[in-house]
């Protein structure tokens, strides 16, 4: 992370397949349930909306991998502020925990493609960090590595088939 006390996070990730792929991997609820999360999670509930002021509703929930998180949910919600298809995302979402709002963030998203090549770069800024937050922060530049990890296998496996867990 490259400022703890601004809680953010800048992560640039090369594909090797088209930014229209890359996109809709971000923006298809089928797809998404696919890569998104850290390591021993899935995704029971997705809910994208993908336009300007359309809803984010993705839970995770930790599998057997887990051990004694098996079963725990991690709720996010949010709303598209911007949506540049294929070359640009923007969203804010917040983490919930045992029922309450602990972490709100804003996320850039940015494709661009060269050769073939798409060159992600996600930019996420925590906006609000509330009690309980801490546990998420100091886990967010794994959390968001091993996402993005996941979604580069799902890339590589024709962004079609199989779960990454």
């Amino acid at each position: 992370m490259p400022d703890e006390s601004k809680k953010e996070l800048v992560m640039t990730r090369v594909f090797d397949a088209p930014r229209e792929l890359v996109f809709k991997a971000w923006t298809d609820p089928h797809l998404i349930t696919k890569w998104w999360g850290p390591r021993g999670v899935f995704i029971p509930v997705c809910e994208v909306d993908a336009k300007p002021g359309g809803n984010i509703n993705i839970v995770m929930e930790a599998d057997e991998t887990l051990g004694k998180f098996k079963g725990t949910k991690w709720p996010m919600e949010g709303k598209f502020e911007e949506i540049e298809k294929p070359s640009k995302i923007v969203f804010t979402a917040n983490a919930v925990n045992e029922g309450r709002v602990i972490l709100e963030h804003k996320t850039t998203v940015t494709f661009e493609e060269e050769n073939g090549k798409t060159t992600m770069k996600v930019h996420v800024v925590v906006t609000k960090a509330l009690p309980g937050s801490e546990f998420a922060i100091k886990g967010m530049e794994q959390g968001w590595r091993e996402q993005f990890d996941k979604l580069v296998e799902f890339i590589r496996q024709g962004g079609k088939e199989g779960e990454y867990r």
